[in-house]
């Protein structure tokens, strides 16, 4: 029996999300369904990360364990050819019998991209944050520096999870944007990430950028573990998981 480790591909704008629900169609039961009718077994993949309804994926891993006659190298074609167009398998490989893409990944990268600009667009709505006022990147980048670093983060988890671990450290936090300043994209790296903490430590950048708030109030809210009755998260649309990471030397320390 061999575990094989995938990679994934997917625009996350018609799914419930990566975990399989009653209600709803997901990434992990789409990818099951394929296996299952590729092999003829009933498999279950084991994901590395639970990306909410809409958001997307570059990077995002997962791993079964399967005996069947398909060659390693011929599974994500074989694969692809059984699932629908907005899922994609980049790549597989056989990794050792204890590889579990969740438990053994040390780290991963999110994404998250903003469309700044006074029209929005209609090809890029399913893959940005349309944000329409004026932003200080300059001001943000400073703050967001603030972020990187081991902290309790609790104060930037959404409600729902039954984490009670909420400190992670974050090792690299950078605002991208091209030339004319339009597309931003935030990228965050860290050994972990709590509910929706990406989106909500994204919209609290926004808020310093449009003078809605201060680098003093984010740090406030991180250092001090300050309350904040108005917690503020991006839409999902925007969100991207990279990469996982299960090597140190493919992070940024």
């Amino acid at each position: 029996m061999r575990n094989l480790k995938m990679t994934i591909e997917y625009d996350g704008t018609n799914y419930c999300g990566w975990q399989i629900q009653k209600n709803g169609n997901s990434i992990q039961s789409e990818i099951n369904n394929a296996l299952n009718t590729l092999t003829g077994q009933n498999v279950t993949i084991n994901g590395a990360g639970r990306t909410d309804a809409k958001v997307h994926a570059l990077g995002q891993t997962a791993n079964f364990h399967i005996s069947c006659s398909i060659p390693t190298e011929k599974f994500s074609a074989a694969l692809n050819s059984k699932l629908p167009k907005d899922i994609v398998v980049t790549k597989t490989i056989e990794v050792p019998k204890d590889f579990h893409a969740r438990f053994s990944a040390i780290g991963k990268q999110y994404e998250y991209k903003i469309y700044n600009h006074f029209c929005r667009s209609a090809i890029k709505h399913n893959y940005v944050w349309y944000f329409p006022s004026t932003l200080d990147i300059e001001r943000m980048k400073d703050a967001l520096q603030s972020v990187v670093g081991t902290h309790d983060f609790s104060q930037f988890m959404a409600s729902g999870s039954d984490v009670k671990e909420t400190v992670r450290t974050i090792t690299r936090a950078e605002i991208l944007s091209n030339a004319e300043g339009k597309e931003i994209s935030v990228i965050f790296e860290g050994d972990g990430f709590l509910y929706k903490m990406v989106r909500m430590l994204v919209a609290a950048i926004i808020k310093i950028g449009v003078y809605k708030s201060s680098k003093e109030e984010l740090e406030a809210r991180l250092f001090s573990q300050q309350h904040c009755q108005n917690k503020w998260t991006a839409p999902p649309e925007g969100l991207f998981l990279n990469e996982v990471y299960y090597d140190k030397k493919n992070m940024h320390c």
